[in-house]
């Protein structure tokens, strides 16, 4: 009998027998061709390198996407936890009755808390030089409900804050103008005294009582926060608030609660929320989050790429092998699926390695970053450039399976068409010459 006919014989025995896919002989052959011998090293190596491929693909996507959401978090964290969900601001009249309102705004169901501010821009002058500043003055129990301040103060205390006349700063603040707790600080502010000489500045000085840190650099150099009666007296705005800075329990509900937070407050007002105020910002990190991930999916492509010459480059170097398989009775189906467990081991075994780094690595990220720091002499993360006083990462569990099922999946076809040419090999044209 012919090398063809045996083949044939060998499909039919399998379609009456039944013979299961992947049994032990496919894996057995399949493992001996992804070890490598001295006349396949050429063969080997770029099935090294698309492993390598897929795992520092994969890992690199985990780590950009954790720390693409951590940058988000911790930003949207810190700007919501000291500017509130919502802004509510007067409409026709003064602000004149905000403990009432925010005390009614505060009985909304998933309210938190509705806090009273008066806010206004000023000059900071300090021993060692001048900042401009953001004003806020708030009570010391609406203080307490911060704790994004509250809980960070570094020294000095917040007890006393409303019968005192001390301002609590930033930490940067603090550093740039030379001050510390028991220090006095000069706040200049452009809406001072009428006089028949025009307008005089407004200037005053403050002990610091309190040095908070929180965390993101811009706040840390920028606000001041001082006894809502002492701002209102400073700012000329005797018995008025600026507005009331709303938080409550579900950031991204706030559209919801809207209307009932408008009816409670009972007065002409116009109420903004945080999707507003920062739009340009929140939409700009999406859109450079969303186009990162499909560059760094080309690196998995890439790699997926590689195991397709390696699988067509091995099946062209074990034509004889195949052609043998063939006539020994190995099916159409068994040389299939010997080079599909081949590709997508490959594949497999990358992607998971590939999860592991990346979850090592964000877990350890801001060591790392520390370390390449200290051995590199650089500050590679510059909180006065990202805002932020430390790397964050934080693992999304649904994009990281998303990531991994689409490795896998990539890897799995980029197999398909190498197992698929290795299962047409004509066993009589591949002994024709041997």
């Amino acid at each position: 009998m012919t090398a063809q006919g045996t083949a044939e014989a060998a499909d039919n025995r399998e379609a009456v027998s039944g013979t299961k896919p992947f049994s032990a002989f496919e894996w057995m052959i399949a493992g001996r061709y992804l070890r490598s011998r001295r006349r396949e090293t050429f063969i080997s190596v770029i099935a090294g390198f698309s492993f390598a491929g897929i795992m520092l693909g994969v890992a690199t996507l985990i780590i950009v996407m954790a720390v693409m959401n951590g940058f988000r978090s911790e930003l949207l964290g810190k700007i919501l936890g000291i500017n509130g969900h919502m802004l509510l601001q007067p409409i026709d009249q003064p602000l004149t009755d905000y403990d009432e309102v925010a005390k009614r705004i505060e009985n909304v169901p998933d309210v938190i808390s509705a806090i009273p501010f008066v806010e206004g821009q000023a000059l900071i002058s300090g021993p060692a030089g001048n900042l401009g500043g953001l004003v806020r003055g708030l009570h010391e129990a609406d203080m307490r409900k911060v704790p994004l301040v509250a809980s960070n103060i570094l020294h000095g205390t917040l007890d006393d804050f409303d019968s005192g006349k001390g301002v609590a700063i930033g930490s940067r603040m603090a550093q740039q103008l030379g001050v510390t707790v028991g220090d006095n600080v000069t706040i200049i502010s452009p809406r001072g005294n009428v006089t028949p000489m025009g307008v005089t500045p407004r200037v005053k000085a403050y002990p610091v009582t309190a040095i908070f840190e929180i965390g993101m650099s811009e706040y840390d150099s920028t606000f001041v926060f001082m006894p809502i009666t002492e701002a209102q007296g400073f700012f000329r705005m005797d018995g008025k608030a600026t507005g009331i800075e709303i938080y409550v329990l579900d950031p991204d509900r706030v559209g919801e609660m809207k209307p009932a937070i408008e009816d409670a407050a009972n007065r002409p007002a116009y109420t903004s929320d945080w999707r507003q105020r920062n739009v340009t910002f929140f939409s700009a990190l999406e859109v450079e989050r969303n186009v990162m991930f499909i560059i760094l999916t080309l690196i998995v492509l890439v790699a997926a790429l590689n195991i397709i010459s390696g699988l067509i480059m091995l099946v062209k170097d074990k034509g004889r092998d195949i052609a043998i398989l063939r006539t020994m009775g190995a099916t159409r189906g068994s040389v299939m699926r010997i080079f599909l467990i081949t590709g997508a081991s490959i594949g497999f075994v990358g992607t998971f390695a590939g999860f592991l780094l990346g979850l090592i690595v964000c877990l350890n990220i801001e060591s790392i970053r520390q370390f390449i720091s200290w051995v590199t002499r650089t500050q590679i993360f510059d909180p006065t450039l990202y805002f932020l006083s430390r790397l964050p990462a934080d693992i999304d569990s649904g994009e990281t399976v998303m990531v991994l099922v689409m490795a896998l999946v990539l890897s799995l076809l980029a197999t398909l068409y190498p197992a698929w040419r290795a299962a047409r090999l004509d066993p009589v044209e591949a002994l024709r010459y041997e």
